[in-house]
Protein backbone atom coordinates (compact mmCIF):
# COMPACT_ATOMS: atom_id res chain seq x y z
CA UNK A 1 0.00 0.00 0.00
CA UNK A 2 1.70 3.23 -1.07
CA UNK A 3 -0.14 5.19 1.60
CA UNK A 4 0.88 2.75 4.32
CA UNK A 5 4.47 2.69 3.10
CA UNK A 6 4.63 6.47 3.19
CA UNK A 7 3.08 6.63 6.64
CA UNK A 8 5.38 3.89 7.88
CA UNK A 9 8.39 5.94 6.78
CA UNK A 10 7.21 8.74 9.07
CA UNK A 11 7.06 6.32 12.03
CA UNK A 12 4.34 7.59 14.30
CA UNK A 13 5.16 7.35 17.98
CA UNK A 14 3.23 5.70 20.80
CA UNK A 15 0.74 8.28 22.01
CA UNK A 16 0.71 10.16 18.70
CA UNK A 17 -0.72 7.82 16.07
CA UNK A 18 -4.03 7.03 14.43
CA UNK A 19 -4.50 4.07 16.78
CA UNK A 20 -4.02 6.33 19.81
CA UNK A 21 -6.39 8.97 18.49
CA UNK A 22 -9.07 6.44 17.54
CA UNK A 23 -8.95 4.65 20.90
CA UNK A 24 -8.81 7.83 22.98
CA UNK A 25 -11.65 8.17 25.49
CA UNK A 26 -12.85 11.39 27.11
CA UNK A 27 -13.67 11.21 30.80
CA UNK A 28 -17.12 12.71 31.32
CA UNK A 29 -17.09 11.93 35.04
CA UNK A 30 -15.38 9.32 37.19
CA UNK A 31 -16.06 5.92 35.64
CA UNK A 32 -17.85 7.27 32.54
CA UNK A 33 -16.07 7.88 29.22
CA UNK A 34 -17.19 9.06 25.79
CA UNK A 35 -15.73 7.96 22.46
CA UNK A 36 -16.61 8.14 18.79
CA UNK A 37 -15.86 4.69 17.36
CA UNK A 38 -13.94 5.15 14.13
CA UNK A 39 -15.15 3.60 10.86
CA UNK A 40 -11.49 3.01 10.04
CA UNK A 41 -11.39 -0.15 12.15
CA UNK A 42 -14.33 -1.96 10.59
CA UNK A 43 -14.58 -5.36 8.94
CA UNK A 44 -17.42 -5.20 6.41
CA UNK A 45 -19.74 -3.02 8.54
CA UNK A 46 -18.85 -4.20 12.05
CA UNK A 47 -16.23 -2.63 14.30
CA UNK A 48 -13.27 -4.98 14.88
CA UNK A 49 -13.32 -6.74 18.25
CA UNK A 50 -9.64 -6.12 18.97
CA UNK A 51 -10.07 -2.40 18.40
CA UNK A 52 -13.04 -2.41 20.80
CA UNK A 53 -10.94 -4.26 23.37
CA UNK A 54 -8.25 -1.58 23.09
CA UNK A 55 -10.87 1.14 23.61
CA UNK A 56 -12.13 -0.46 26.81
CA UNK A 57 -8.56 -1.22 27.81
CA UNK A 58 -7.67 2.45 27.57
CA UNK A 59 -10.66 3.44 29.73
CA UNK A 60 -9.69 0.87 32.36
CA UNK A 61 -6.08 2.10 32.34
CA UNK A 62 -7.45 5.51 33.35
CA UNK A 63 -9.86 4.13 35.93
CA UNK A 64 -7.45 1.72 37.67
CA UNK A 65 -4.28 2.57 39.62
CA UNK A 66 -2.10 0.20 37.55
CA UNK A 67 -1.13 1.05 33.95
CA UNK A 68 -0.96 -2.22 32.01
CA UNK A 69 -3.51 -4.91 31.11
CA UNK A 70 -2.42 -8.33 32.37
CA UNK A 71 -5.57 -10.30 31.56
CA UNK A 72 -8.69 -9.10 29.79
CA UNK A 73 -11.81 -11.22 29.22
CA UNK A 74 -14.51 -9.83 26.97
CA UNK A 75 -17.98 -10.99 26.02
CA UNK A 76 -19.30 -9.52 22.77
CA UNK A 77 -23.03 -9.08 23.23
CA UNK A 78 -24.13 -7.17 20.12
CA UNK A 79 -22.32 -5.88 17.05
CA UNK A 80 -20.83 -2.42 17.47
CA UNK A 81 -21.03 0.18 14.74
CA UNK A 82 -19.04 3.34 14.03
CA UNK A 83 -20.23 6.38 15.92
CA UNK A 84 -20.77 7.65 19.47
CA UNK A 85 -20.41 5.23 22.38
CA UNK A 86 -20.18 5.38 26.15
CA UNK A 87 -17.84 3.29 28.30
CA UNK A 88 -18.72 2.75 31.95
CA UNK A 89 -16.13 1.31 34.32
CA UNK A 90 -16.21 -0.05 37.86
CA UNK A 91 -13.26 -0.72 40.14
CA UNK A 92 -13.71 -4.20 41.59
CA UNK A 93 -10.57 -4.43 43.71
CA UNK A 94 -7.22 -2.72 44.09
CA UNK A 95 -4.11 -4.33 45.51
CA UNK A 96 -0.38 -3.72 45.65
CA UNK A 97 0.51 -5.57 42.44
CA UNK A 98 -2.83 -6.02 40.68
CA UNK A 99 -6.08 -4.12 40.35
CA UNK A 100 -9.26 -5.49 38.82
CA UNK A 101 -12.05 -3.63 37.07
CA UNK A 102 -14.93 -4.17 34.75
CA UNK A 103 -16.13 -2.09 31.82
CA UNK A 104 -19.01 -2.05 29.36
CA UNK A 105 -19.46 -0.20 26.09
CA UNK A 106 -22.92 1.09 25.17
CA UNK A 107 -24.49 2.56 22.05
CA UNK A 108 -28.03 3.60 21.13
CA UNK A 109 -30.16 1.61 18.69
CA UNK A 110 -32.41 3.13 16.03
CA UNK A 111 -35.22 3.53 18.57
CA UNK A 112 -33.00 5.44 20.97
CA UNK A 113 -32.61 2.58 23.46
CA UNK A 114 -29.23 2.04 25.09
CA UNK A 115 -27.67 -1.28 24.05
CA UNK A 116 -24.68 -2.94 25.70
CA UNK A 117 -22.20 -4.02 23.03
CA UNK A 118 -19.34 -5.57 25.00
CA UNK A 119 -18.57 -6.32 28.64
CA UNK A 120 -15.05 -6.78 30.00
CA UNK A 121 -13.47 -7.99 33.24
CA UNK A 122 -9.76 -7.22 33.50
CA UNK A 123 -6.80 -7.24 35.87
CA UNK A 124 -4.09 -4.60 35.51
CA UNK A 125 -0.54 -4.37 36.84
CA UNK A 126 2.84 -2.90 35.95
CA UNK A 127 4.70 -4.91 33.30
CA UNK A 128 7.94 -3.08 34.06
CA UNK A 129 7.90 -4.38 37.64
CA UNK A 130 7.86 -8.06 36.66
CA UNK A 131 10.96 -10.23 37.32
CA UNK A 132 13.23 -11.08 34.40
CA UNK A 133 13.01 -14.86 34.98
CA UNK A 134 11.47 -16.43 31.84
CA UNK A 135 11.02 -20.18 31.43
CA UNK A 136 9.06 -21.30 28.40
CA UNK A 137 8.97 -24.26 26.06
CA UNK A 138 7.07 -22.22 23.46
CA UNK A 139 8.95 -21.24 20.30
CA UNK A 140 8.32 -18.41 17.82
CA UNK A 141 6.28 -19.37 14.74
CA UNK A 142 8.20 -20.29 11.62
CA UNK A 143 7.20 -17.49 9.24
CA UNK A 144 9.13 -16.60 6.07
CA UNK A 145 10.89 -13.22 5.99
CA UNK A 146 8.50 -10.31 5.77
CA UNK A 147 9.40 -9.58 2.13
CA UNK A 148 8.32 -13.12 1.23
CA UNK A 149 4.87 -12.73 2.80
CA UNK A 150 1.80 -11.08 1.31
CA UNK A 151 -0.56 -8.26 2.23
CA UNK A 152 -3.78 -6.82 0.86
CA UNK A 153 -2.03 -5.01 -2.01
CA UNK A 154 0.04 -7.99 -3.16
CA UNK A 155 -2.60 -9.98 -5.04
CA UNK A 156 -1.58 -10.61 -8.68
CA UNK A 157 -4.49 -8.64 -10.15
CA UNK A 158 -3.90 -5.70 -7.83
CA UNK A 159 -7.15 -6.22 -5.96
CA UNK A 160 -7.23 -6.50 -2.18
CA UNK A 161 -7.03 -9.94 -0.63
CA UNK A 162 -10.66 -11.19 -0.34
CA UNK A 163 -12.19 -10.26 2.99
CA UNK A 164 -10.08 -7.16 3.55
CA UNK A 165 -11.80 -3.92 4.51
CA UNK A 166 -11.19 -0.53 6.12
CA UNK A 167 -9.06 -1.96 8.91
CA UNK A 168 -6.59 -3.36 6.35
CA UNK A 169 -5.49 0.19 5.48
CA UNK A 170 -4.46 0.77 9.09
CA UNK A 171 -2.40 -2.37 9.49
CA UNK A 172 0.91 -3.65 8.22
CA UNK A 173 -0.20 -7.24 7.79
CA UNK A 174 1.90 -9.70 5.80
CA UNK A 175 0.50 -13.22 5.72
CA UNK A 176 2.57 -16.39 5.58
CA UNK A 177 2.04 -17.92 2.09
CA UNK A 178 1.49 -21.26 3.82
CA UNK A 179 -1.75 -19.91 5.28
CA UNK A 180 -2.99 -18.08 2.18
CA UNK A 181 -4.65 -20.96 0.35
CA UNK A 182 -8.07 -19.50 1.12
CA UNK A 183 -7.25 -16.35 -0.88
CA UNK A 184 -6.35 -18.50 -3.91
CA UNK A 185 -9.41 -20.75 -3.75
CA UNK A 186 -7.46 -23.66 -2.25
CA UNK A 187 -7.75 -23.59 1.57
CA UNK A 188 -5.41 -26.01 3.33
CA UNK A 189 -7.99 -27.33 5.82
CA UNK A 190 -5.47 -26.94 8.66
CA UNK A 191 -7.11 -24.05 10.53
CA UNK A 192 -3.91 -21.99 10.83
CA UNK A 193 -3.08 -18.34 10.20
CA UNK A 194 0.34 -16.74 10.57
CA UNK A 195 1.50 -13.21 9.80
CA UNK A 196 3.83 -10.33 10.46
CA UNK A 197 1.89 -7.54 12.13
CA UNK A 198 2.29 -3.84 12.79
CA UNK A 199 0.42 -0.58 12.50
CA UNK A 200 0.61 0.99 9.04
CA UNK A 201 1.90 4.31 10.37
CA UNK A 202 4.94 2.64 11.93
CA UNK A 203 3.90 3.06 15.57
CA UNK A 204 5.59 0.41 17.70
CA UNK A 205 3.50 -2.04 19.67
CA UNK A 206 2.56 -1.53 23.31
CA UNK A 207 0.32 -3.49 25.69
CA UNK A 208 -2.87 -1.81 24.42
CA UNK A 209 -2.10 -2.48 20.75
CA UNK A 210 -1.53 -6.14 21.65
CA UNK A 211 -5.25 -6.26 22.45
CA UNK A 212 -5.84 -5.33 18.81
CA UNK A 213 -3.17 -7.65 17.43
CA UNK A 214 -4.72 -10.89 18.71
CA UNK A 215 -7.89 -10.22 16.69
CA UNK A 216 -6.47 -8.58 13.56
CA UNK A 217 -5.68 -11.54 11.28
CA UNK A 218 -8.16 -13.16 8.90
CA UNK A 219 -10.08 -15.91 10.72
CA UNK A 220 -8.71 -19.44 10.68
CA UNK A 221 -12.14 -20.50 9.38
CA UNK A 222 -11.01 -19.27 5.94
CA UNK A 223 -8.31 -21.97 5.84
CA UNK A 224 -11.00 -24.49 6.81
CA UNK A 225 -12.83 -23.64 3.60
CA UNK A 226 -15.48 -21.43 5.22
CA UNK A 227 -16.27 -17.83 4.32
CA UNK A 228 -18.18 -14.90 5.70
CA UNK A 229 -18.22 -13.07 9.00
CA UNK A 230 -16.84 -14.95 12.02
CA UNK A 231 -18.16 -12.94 15.01
CA UNK A 232 -16.38 -13.28 18.35
CA UNK A 233 -18.46 -14.52 21.26
CA UNK A 234 -15.76 -14.37 23.95
CA UNK A 235 -12.11 -13.33 23.88
CA UNK A 236 -9.53 -13.59 26.66
CA UNK A 237 -6.11 -11.99 26.27
CA UNK A 238 -3.05 -12.42 28.49
CA UNK A 239 -0.40 -9.72 28.07
CA UNK A 240 2.91 -11.22 29.18
CA UNK A 241 5.50 -8.52 28.48
CA UNK A 242 6.00 -5.08 26.99
CA UNK A 243 6.93 -5.72 23.35
CA UNK A 244 10.30 -4.71 21.92
CA UNK A 245 10.25 -2.26 18.98
CA UNK A 246 9.70 -3.77 15.56
CA UNK A 247 7.11 -5.92 13.82
CA UNK A 248 5.29 -8.67 15.67
CA UNK A 249 4.75 -12.26 14.56
CA UNK A 250 1.33 -13.78 15.20
CA UNK A 251 0.29 -17.41 14.93
CA UNK A 252 -3.34 -18.47 15.33
CA UNK A 253 -4.68 -22.02 15.31
CA UNK A 254 -8.00 -23.75 15.73
CA UNK A 255 -8.34 -27.45 16.53
CA UNK A 256 -12.06 -27.88 17.02
CA UNK A 257 -14.97 -26.63 14.94
CA UNK A 258 -18.20 -28.10 16.26
CA UNK A 259 -21.81 -27.02 16.39
CA UNK A 260 -21.12 -23.86 14.42
CA UNK A 261 -18.47 -22.58 16.87
CA UNK A 262 -14.67 -22.72 16.85
CA UNK A 263 -11.90 -21.68 19.17
CA UNK A 264 -8.85 -19.68 18.12
CA UNK A 265 -5.61 -19.74 20.10
CA UNK A 266 -3.18 -16.92 19.33
CA UNK A 267 0.44 -16.28 20.23
CA UNK A 268 2.13 -12.91 19.65
CA UNK A 269 5.93 -12.73 19.51
CA UNK A 270 8.06 -9.60 19.38
CA UNK A 271 11.30 -8.82 17.55
CA UNK A 272 13.32 -10.07 20.53
CA UNK A 273 11.71 -13.55 20.28
CA UNK A 274 9.67 -12.90 23.41
CA UNK A 275 6.14 -14.27 23.76
CA UNK A 276 4.37 -11.01 24.64
CA UNK A 277 0.68 -11.98 24.40
CA UNK A 278 -1.56 -15.02 24.26
CA UNK A 279 -5.28 -15.30 23.66
CA UNK A 280 -8.18 -17.66 23.19
CA UNK A 281 -11.50 -16.80 21.66
CA UNK A 282 -14.74 -18.56 20.87
CA UNK A 283 -16.34 -17.51 17.61
CA UNK A 284 -19.37 -18.43 15.54
CA UNK A 285 -19.00 -19.59 11.95
CA UNK A 286 -21.39 -19.82 9.05
CA UNK A 287 -21.64 -23.40 7.81
CA UNK A 288 -22.78 -24.50 4.38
Amino acid sequence: MPEAASAHALRSRIGDSEFDRDTAVTRREPGVYDIDLSAGWTIISAVNGGYLLAVLGRALADALPHPDPFTVSAHYLTASRPGPAVVRTDVVRTGRTLSTGQASLFQYDNEGHEVERIRVLASYGDLDSLPDDVRTTATPPAIPPIDQCFGASDSPDGAPVPGSSAIADRLMLKLDPGTLGWALGAPSGRGEMRAWFGLADGRDADPLSLLLAVDALPPTAFELGLSGWVPTVELTVHVRARPAPGPLRIAITTRNLAGGFLEEDAEVWDSADRLVAQSRQLARVRLG
